[in-house]
């Protein structure tokens, strides 16, 4: 992973997708992944740059379906744009098994995977629309690999930065994501406040006006 990336990596690092979903809405920025699920309860927040690739229907000789992995760098965030399509599937056990011995951080599919036993016995983070059995072969191939795509309602560009934990995905945009960790950083602080407050026997309406909780996702002017 390059420095830049490994940078604004860091910047996420603790953060969670709600934290981080609040702060999309502070800056009027849209990125939350809508119906992409985790595969598990993931206890802890992956975080990488996209690797973006795009699927298309097949054509006729087919072309291929997963060879884009063997260009996908550790650390990244396989991002798939299979238009939603719930009928094939475009990753099982042999890419799921790849990717984990390679560092791979996760996978988020805007379509269905498949082999699903195998991700949860290597416990490697899986987020898709669904899973189905059937092979994507000869049905789908890979039409470009980072190029910008739309995933779950949101543009992805190449080396966005993807959030992704049992909540679900977000993607900050690359030139964005300063910005949006500083915001995400400064909710999670003042919601950490008003629990303390709360602990320690305050009300929760009283918490909540004393630290301003009710402007914290409202959209900056």
């Amino acid at each position: 992973m390059k420095t830049e990336d490994k940078e604004l990596v860091a910047l996420f690092e603790g953060l969670d997708t709600p934290g981080i979903s609040d702060a999309l809405d502070k800056l009027g920025l849209h990125g939350q992944a809508l119906g992409i699920t985790p595969l598990a309860n993931y206890t802890q927040a992956v975080v990488g740059p996209a690797f973006t690739v795009k699927y298309v229907p097949a054509s006729v000789p087919a072309g291929t379906v997963g060879d884009f992995i063997d260009d996908v760098a550790p650390g990244d965030v396989v991002v798939i744009d299979n238009d939603g399509r719930t009928d094939c599937t475009v990753w099982g056990d042999i890419m799921t098994q790849y990717a984990g011995q390679h560092g791979i951080a996760a996978t988020v599919i805007d379509g269905v995977c498949r082999d699903v036993a195998k991700a949860l016995e290597d416990s490697y983070p899986l987020f898709s629309v669904g899973r189905f059995m059937r092979t994507g072969k000869d049905r789908v191939q890979v039409e470009s690999v980072n190029t910008t795509i739309s995933i779950g309602t949101v543009r992805v560009a190449s080396r966005d930065i993807v959030v992704a934990d049992a909540n679900g995905v977000v993607i900050v945009p690359r030139g964005q994501a300063r910005k949006v960790a500083e915001v995400a950083r400064h909710i999670e602080g003042v919601e950490s406040a008003i629990r303390e407050a709360i602990r320690q026997g305050a009300s929760l309406g009283e918490a909540r006006a004393s630290l301003g909780y009710h402007s914290l996702q409202t959209k900056e002017k």
